[in-house]
């Protein structure tokens, strides 16, 4: 058994009977504490045809410190910008992960931007949650003639810190998925036998950037470059596909990163639906998070629940958001914040073990 553990404490929001915004679900939010300490989640809210908002919510907690509940407090971002919206009105601002960068003394959020051209990494920034300035879509040099700006991308993440790059520079890093022609686990699914692919296809990568300026404040972030391929599929739970989850936060240990993989159910249901989305856990190195340390040989979290097989995507928990909890003086323990079959969100808790146990894999 593996020495990382995720034990469920419960469904923590689900969509608001009545409420337009909601109608089609709430899912993978981002987590950050506020400046006054309070737990923020910023969930994807989505209305008819699917059109998704990101939200925000203060995260309500029990009297043994356990989350409880959320009190919605308005909406983040909804689909304006361009590169949001697609020709039928539609669009969409999903996904997001929110990081507190230290150099910038600010909040950015990666999010996934969906409009005509398809889905797209896109950043805001923001002095207090509540608040939040667009930087615009992430910009990427080509790579090995892969040209990155006219890729779907998805799943992405900053490091709160400055962390060097190939060439040992320290520069902002972003983890990143992708999504290469042909690559979709709806296309590489096989019934039965093995499936051949190029494994860099369905991976989570990391790429480099020039920190930016902190003062007065960026309007948007540098070229990132430098790309690659940080980890690729494993693992039989997670063979068709991985992406990062939350974003990485620093442990004892190292860089913690709870990401997501996709595997093919046996029996597929009545829907035909044949696809599975479990979580794994990866520890990089500290000062060169390019190294992978420890990852997860099992799932360390499977659709199990009825919420979590049953929903608008049956058979996904979807890690988006961690919380360290320092507010109550355990700086060893993780709340992790899901998407629970695509309409729903839950949360797990992770306590980090004194050692890092044999049983890992690497790559």
């Amino acid at each position: 058994m593996s020495a990382f553990q995720l034990h469920r404490l419960g469904q923590i929001m689900e969509a608001e009977p009545g409420n337009l915004r909601e109608v089609e679900g709430v899912l993978n939010p981002a987590a950050a504490r506020g400046l006054d300490g309070d737990l923020y989640l910023f969930p994807r809210l989505v209305a008819k045809g699917n059109y998704s908002r990101i939200g925000i919510a203060r995260v309500r907690f029990n009297q043994a410190g356990d989350p409880c509940g959320v009190e919605r407090l308005g909406i983040a971002l909804e689909p304006e910008a361009e590169y949001e919206r697609t020709a039928n009105g539609g669009g969409g601002c999903e996904d997001p992960r929110v990081t507190f960068v230290e150099p910038l003394q600010r909040y950015v959020m990666a999010y996934t931007a969906l409009s005509s051209i398809g889905p797209r990494i896109a950043f805001a920034i923001s002095k207090d949650l509540f608040h939040w300035k667009r930087l615009g879509l992430a910009r990427f040099a080509s790579y090995n003639g892969i040209d990155f700006v006219h890729v779907d991308n998805k799943d992405a993440s900053l490091f709160p810190v400055a962390i060097p790059n190939h060439a040992g520079k320290m520069q902002m890093a972003l983890l990143h998925r992708p999504l290469f022609p042909g690559t979709r686990p709806e296309e590489t699914a096989c019934n039965g036998g093995s499936c051949e692919m190029d494994r860099d296809l369905e991976s989570i990568w990391i790429s480099y950037c020039p920190m930016p300026s902190a003062i007065p404040e960026p309007r948007h972030l540098g070229l990132f470059n430098s790309h690659h391929r940080l980890a690729a599929p494993v693992a039989p739970w997670a063979r068709l596909k991985i992406g990062a989850g939350t974003p990485p936060i620093l442990t004892r240990h190292g860089w913690l990163i709870i990401y997501h993989g996709v595997s093919e159910i046996a029996a597929p249901g009545k829907d035909g639906h044949k696809l599975c989305y479990s979580a794994g856990l990866m520890v990089l190195a500290k000062e060169h998070p390019r190294e992978i340390l420890y990852r997860s040989l099992d799932a360390i979290l499977k659709p199990e629940l009825p919420q979590e097989c049953q929903g608008t995507g049956p058979n996904i928990v979807f890690p988006t958001g961690i919380d360290r909890r320092d507010d109550i003086g355990a700086s060893d323990r993780f709340d992790v914040y899901y998407g629970m079959a695509d309409n729903r969100i839950g949360v797990a808790r992770l306590d980090m073990p004194d050692f890092l146990q044999p049983g890992g894999v690497n790559g």
